[in-house]
């Protein structure tokens, strides 16, 4: 899906929007409007074949790609606690993620449709980023299972390599609303400081991303990172208006919306 959107003299550039839907979160209705990739989480953190089902229907219905978003097998902890070496080993992970695609690519062979990318939650996704043992799983696990999906990881990380190496596609991704540390990982939640709470900042942040491939880092200096993708938060107070805020934001700064996994 492609919008039209005003240059203002500028060079268009195009950027995905991505959320991380069938959480149980009362948003998923009203954002996927605003948004052209859905990572559905597959009920290992959340979610069960009734809101894959349910997710995969809105998807359709907005011309949104679908994508898994696999996790460790974490429900209490919402996918956010890293159990590798905590009773879960790494030669565990490749049945773990194998059976997640498998649950959410039958479902949507059910509406005839198929997935189009992956993207690793939580703990899963930030181990990734930087352990290249989790990254070579992970991505040998989806070459194995589709090598036609693509990876989506944190912009800079380990994850690209892997893929690479598996020949898989990657998909940089960004994030508006959360710090980034001067080696340009995402300065972690435990930190005060990890979220951007002023929406005017994180649309500024998202456009100078996207648009000038930097982001300020919380140590002042400026970083360069590749935006594929923009991760819109769908569990947010103002989640709605976010997302609403952030793809016309990028629009009225000569940005395209689409999805790189979609027929333009």
């Amino acid at each position: 899906m492609l919008d039209d959107a005003a240059t203002h003299g500028r060079q268009t550039v195009s950027v995905d929007l991505n959320c991380d839907m069938g959480e149980g979160m009362d948003t998923d209705t009203a954002i996927f409007p605003f948004i052209s990739s859905a990572n559905i989480a597959c009920g290992a953190h959340a979610g069960d074949e009734d809101t894959m089902r349910r997710t995969i229907a809105l998807a359709l219905t907005h011309n949104v790609a679908i994508g898994a978003h696999p996790s460790y097998p974490d429900r209490a902890g919402f996918g956010r606690t890293d159990m590798l070496d905590k009773g879960l080993r790494p030669e565990d992970l490749p049945g773990i993620i194998h059976d997640q695609l498998f649950t959410l690519q039958k479902i949507c062979t059910e509406f005839g449709t198929h997935l189009s990318h992956v993207k690793p939650h939580g703990a899963l996704y930030n181990r990734a980023a930087k352990d290249a043992a989790v990254s070579d799983l992970i991505c040998q696990t989806i070459a194995a299972f589709d090598p036609s999906l693509l990876l989506y990881g944190l912009s800079g990380s380990l994850m690209k390599p892997a893929a690479e190496q598996y020949e898989l596609t990657f998909i940089s991704e960004v994030f508006a609303d959360r710090t980034y540390q001067p080696d340009g990982s995402l300065t972690p939640r435990t930190s005060p400081y990890a979220l951007i709470e002023d929406s005017t900042a994180a649309m500024a942040q998202a456009v100078k991303m996207v648009r000038d491939g930097k982001v300020m880092a919380v140590s002042g200096e400026e970083i360069s990172l590749t935006a594929d993708t923009v991760c819109l938060h769908g569990d947010g107070v103002h989640a709605v208006e976010f997302a609403h805020a952030i793809r016309s934001t990028l629009m009225k700064n000569g940005i395209c919306i689409y999805s790189p996994t979609k027929d333009n």
